[in-house]
């Protein structure tokens, strides 16, 4: 009798077996990512990135086969992993049979008067505790391969995820805000490790348990069998309202809800500093907490959907002595003799032990069901980043002959979008000359920017630099080419140097430091503890807006590229930093073809030629005082302009010249 309690081992001790597996494979997994670093991800690896095209070329083999596909030759584990957990799951319903034995031998030793009798009991004990050892030992075994095969897999995810991202163009991030994207990419490929790791040799033994367990049942009373199978039949179909018909497709819904609402979070921290200045928390709460109640509908919705199915489900697993017991006393009721009526008593206490093993082999079944949702809704999210088709590199590079621009009957409308950004512009940018787009927001000045680099590619007319369409020129080649400072200005947390030297990392710190001077950036290092090597960013030394953007200015003069875009360059500027910036717009400009977007009708006086545009057109064009004599936007922009920095602030009731 002490060995009973030991034949529980190979369930008590599963979740255990369990969370050690994921602490000992996690390093496993990180001594085997040594091996796989990747030195940099402007070089997208070939590998990976011809290896993600081939996934989606096998889309129509489904989700699963899809994420198997990242596992690589770790697959064969997984496979491992799913047949040694069938073997233990087989493995551990044995005990129970022993035990049935030992019962039976000790029932018989009392019948006959003597407990000496009972001489296989230890024996069957003894067999019981080899079955649980060795349950538990291969499922040891199934859970390392699974777990390596999963963390392979969730790394490649990852990996073939990212290299695909920094293939697509930047206008892509632009429509994709970062926490979505990291909510995608990491989170997705976490969900689709916890479902390799653990639901799926799971979910393979509780489908090798039925069949093993209907052999079972039917091998002492089929009588009692049907019992205990009626239960189970009904539990399938509560199963079913549960994961299927409109539920099926609540993994979708619920993906994106939480993506939303990780978007939302992402952009209200970041905001946070604006928000506080400005008083104005309970408006910019609104995004996030619309995002929060989108997301809290399909979860309660969800859960509400399925508490009666739910209920059912429970109730009909543990309901099973319901209709064992009535069977049993009605059985017991039609036979007559000692012997007929031990082994029914036997026959029945073999079920009562056996019929937990039932409700938790459909508990299994029903978790690993709702993992199996969320690792395929996963490897979707996966797939439509993958889907996204990289700028087509040109066949035949060619190379410009200037830096001159030419937009030639240029439209274009943003992804989605039913009206056009662009609407047939055209405007020329010679080389060495500054050209200024000025207008209203979303008049289509960033967006017109934004085509010179192939941000984006046109729908019609042309964009060329030098005489050559810029989708004719090799992409590394128009990056040389073009250098651009835009209004939010992101630094690496890094060292100073290191984040100048992201725009030419082969630079001296010489060539550094001089570009750094050039850029007006002196009085900033000279301040920092460690001058170049001062660490920006967490952890490290914040700088202002308008610092933030002279550092950008440093990138771009160590750039030294023929055309410079400027996207509202000063628009964080204080008077003291848009000074030192404009002094800096001197030495980056001097022989450049210059673009230049600009709300500060100060600082485009001077531009060789002033573009208004207007609903995505342009709607005049001419020098500064060209434009003033016109009478039309552009004056009234400048008037406008005129006034706001002419505002003083004083006391109530003074008046002012």
């Amino acid at each position: 009798g002490k060995f009973v309690p030991l034949i529980f081992l190979p369930y008590v001790s599963m979740n255990y077996v369990s969370d050690w597996i994921d602490t000992l494979c996690m390093e496993w997994q990180k001594q085997l990512n040594d091996f796989m670093i990747i030195d940099g991800l402007e070089d997208a690896n070939p590998s990976i990135i011809a290896k993600g095209a081939l996934l989606m070329d096998k889309q129509k083999n489904g989700e699963l086969s899809r994420m198997f596909s990242y596992a690589g030759n770790y697959h064969a584990l997984t496979i491992l992993g799913c047949v040694l957990s069938g073997i233990s799951t087989i493995l551990s319903m044995l005990p129970f049979v022993c035990i049935w034995l030992v019962i039976r031998d000790l029932i018989q030793a009392f019948a006959a008067g003597d407990i000496s009798l009972a001489t296989e009991s230890t024996r069957y004990a003894w067999i019981a505790v080899v079955f649980a050892a060795a349950s538990i030992l291969i499922y040891f075994i199934a859970l390392n391969c699974t777990h390596l095969a999963a963390f392979r897999t969730a790394t490649n995810m990852r990996k073939t995820a990212i290299h695909h991202i920094v293939t697509l163009p930047l206008g892509y991030f632009s429509q994709n805000a970062s926490g979505r994207l990291r909510k995608i990419i990491d989170d997705n490929a976490g969900l689709t490790e916890g479902f390799l790791a653990h639901q799926l040799p799971d979910l393979t033994g509780a489908a090798v348990m039925p069949v093993a367990v209907i052999v079972l049942i039917f091998l002492f009373d089929w009588r009692l069998g049907i019992c205990c199978l009626i239960p189970m039949g009904i539990s399938v179909i509560f199963l079913k309202q549960m994961m299927g018909g409109d539920n099926a497709q609540f993994m979708g819904k619920y993906m994106t809800a939480l993506e939303t609402m990780n978007k939302e979070a992402v952009e209200y921290i970041r905001g946070i500093p604006v928000v506080k200045v400005f008083q104005q928390t309970i408006y910019s709460f609104k995004n996030f907490h619309a995002a929060i109640e989108e997301y809290e509908k399909f979860a309660s919705g969800y859960a509400l959907k399925c508490r009666i199915p739910l209920t059912g489900f429970t109730v009909t697993l543990n309901g099973t002595f319901v209709l064992l017991i009535p069977v049993v006393m009605f059985i017991l009721s039609g036979i007559s003799g000692q012997a007929a009526y031990e082994n029914v008593v036997l026959d029945f206490l073999f079920y009562s032990l056996f019929t937990p093993v039932c409700a938790t082999m459909m508990n299994r079944i029903m978790f690993a069901s709702e993992q199996l949702m969320a690792a395929k809704s996963a490897v979707s999210r996966v797939d439509e980043i993958l889907q996204e088709k990289p700028l087509k590199e040109p066949e035949h590079p060619m190379i410009p002959a200037d830096a001159s621009i030419v937009f030639s009957d240029v439209s274009f409308s943003y992804p989605g979008a039913q009206e056009k950004a662009l609407d047939h512009i055209s405007f020329v940018v010679p080389a060495g000359k500054t050209v200024a787009l000025v207008g209203a927001s979303g008049s289509g000045k960033s967006t017109a920017a934004s085509l010179i680099p192939r941000f984006y590619d046109v729908q019609s007319g042309s964009v060329t630099i030098g005489g050559v369409d810029v989708r004719n020129i090799e992409k590394r080649e128009l990056m040389k080419r073009v250098a651009f400072v835009f209004q939010n200005t992101r630094l690496f947390k890094d060292t100073l140097l290191n984040n100048i030297k992201a725009a030419r990392p082969d630079a001296t710190r010489e060539e550094v430091m001089k570009a750094a001077n050039e850029a007006q950036c002196k009085d900033i290092i000279d301040r920092l503890p460690d001058g170049l090597d001062t660490l920006v960013g967490t952890g490290g030394t914040y700088l202002s807006g308008g610092e933030n953007q002279r550092i950008a200015l440093a990138r771009a003069v160590l750039k030294d590229a023929p055309i410079i875009v400027l996207d509202e360059a000063t628009a964080f500027a204080d008077a003291e930093n848009e000074h030192q910036i404009q002094l800096a717009f001197e030495r980056l400009t001097q022989n450049k073809t210059v673009l230049m977007i600009a709300h500060r009708l100060s600082t485009i006086q001077d531009a060789d030629l002033i573009l208004v545009f207007k609903d995505g057109q342009i709607a005049e064009r001419g020098t500064h005082e060209e434009l003033l004599n016109l009478n039309g936007i552009y004056s009234s922009m400048w008037k406008d302009y005129q006034t706001s920095i002419a505002w003083k602030v004083g006391k109530e009731g003074e008046q002012h010249d």
